[in-house]
């Protein structure tokens, strides 16, 4: 029997949100300014500098410092998750289907406050998931919690709140600025106590969604060279190295309204204000090869929606939602990712991605 797979990011595929930047923008002075030059950092450090043991995501490691600055707790960061979750439209009723067709599991950089308010709020299983682990009331390990009011923890802050104004004086993305950044964040800051908060926040981003995704294809004990299939999609940076292991291994990857990370390595690309495109691939991989799926792909390209949906075995439910969501509107944009097409689908990835979940959190890596 073929066993399958479907593994989402979140922020993107499932929501247009992006949790920890709209907590820090919440309670952070500047938080957004902050958030938005730590997050360029990020892409420096896991992009170009490739520092070792560093990986993409772990912006949600360095704002920690930060988010106790603000005087944060974990009830904070519960309370606003379950109160700001913005859907990507369809997207609830893709993960369910997804999850009636095949094993369907979630593998976010989001902390795990947030995944667990929207598991809540979707219906969806909650130990399906992998999440970054955030602990602001202090883990024993840490040795911090007990200290928070501490007079050496309060002069920390005092130390932390005179880092946040540099960075902020820092915001270009030149080599300058990232030095100033790079000496803050790994000479001055592990010399402070509250550098064990940012040690023990585990997160689960670039070769950690890989881990996760292995661990996965382990514990479903999936072999696919005897034909069982694995879809993973994705949106950004963190998602590459789980891109990679899907198409890697005869699956789909889909970037869907993805920037250039994941267009650079991604088969497929989505660009939609609806997940029901993905919901299609989704129904069309779990009765069908890959081969099939990509033949429906290149004549939804070359002749249209209403062609494919005629030449393909497309669940006629799902080509009543299509039609309801695309009524008078431009049918979206589903493509096989080649050296050809890639610049101008980044172009029309990056005006949706920026559409529908704002240039603030679409212009985030």
């Amino acid at each position: 029997m073929v066993r399958q797979v479907f593994i989402t990011d979140c922020e993107g595929p499932l929501t247009l949100n992006d949790n920890a930047y709209e907590i820090a923008a919440e309670y952070i002075e500047d938080g957004d300014k902050l958030f938005k030059i730590i997050s360029r950092f990020d892409d420096y450090l896991a992009d170009e500098l490739k520092k070792p043991g560093y990986h993409a995501g772990d912006t949600l490691k360095l704002i920690v410092p930060f988010f106790k600055l603000a005087g944060l707790a974990n009830r904070d960061l519960i309370k606003f998750s379950r109160e700001h979750i913005y859907l990507v439209e369809g997207s609830k009723e893709m993960l369910s289907l997804a999850n009636d067709l095949m094993d369907a599991y979630i593998v976010s950089t989001s902390y795990g406050q947030y995944i667990n308010a929207l598991c809540d709020y979707m219906d969806f299983p909650f130990e399906n998931t992998y999440h970054t682990e955030l602990d602001l009331d202090g883990s024993p390990s840490s040795g911090v919690g007990v200290g928070f009011k501490s007079p050496r923890f309060i002069k920390e802050l005092e130390k932390i709140e005179e880092f946040r104004k540099i960075i902020l004086e820092h915001p270009e993305e030149s080599k300058e600025d990232f030095d100033v950044l790079y000496d803050i964040f790994f000479n001055q800051i592990p010399q402070l106590q509250i550098s064990k908060m940012i040690d023990d926040t585990k997160t689960v981003g670039g070769k950690g969604k890989e881990i996760a995704v292995r661990d996965i294809v382990e514990k479903l004990d999936l072999d696919f060279s005897s034909g069982d299939k694995i879809i993973y999609a994705g949106d950004s940076i963190t998602d590459v190295e789980p891109l990679e292991y899907a198409k890697n291994h005869g699956g789909l990857a889909v970037s869907f309204n993805g920037n250039e990370y994941p267009l650079n390595v991604a088969n497929i690309a989505v660009v939609s204000e609806n997940a029901v495109a993905t919901s299609i691939i989704i129904d069309l991989y779990s009765r069908f090869d890959k081969d099939y799926v990509f033949d429906f792909i290149r004549t939804y390209e070359e002749r249209g929606p209403d062609d494919a949906f005629g030449d393909f075995e497309v669940d006629y439910t799902l080509i009543e939602e299509f039609e309801k969501a695309y009524h008078n509107k431009e049918a979206p944009i589903i493509a096989i990712i080649n050296e050809e097409n890639r610049e101008h689908l980044l172009l029309k990835s990056k005006e949706m991605r920026n559409s529908i979940r704002g240039k603030d959190i679409g212009g985030l890596g």
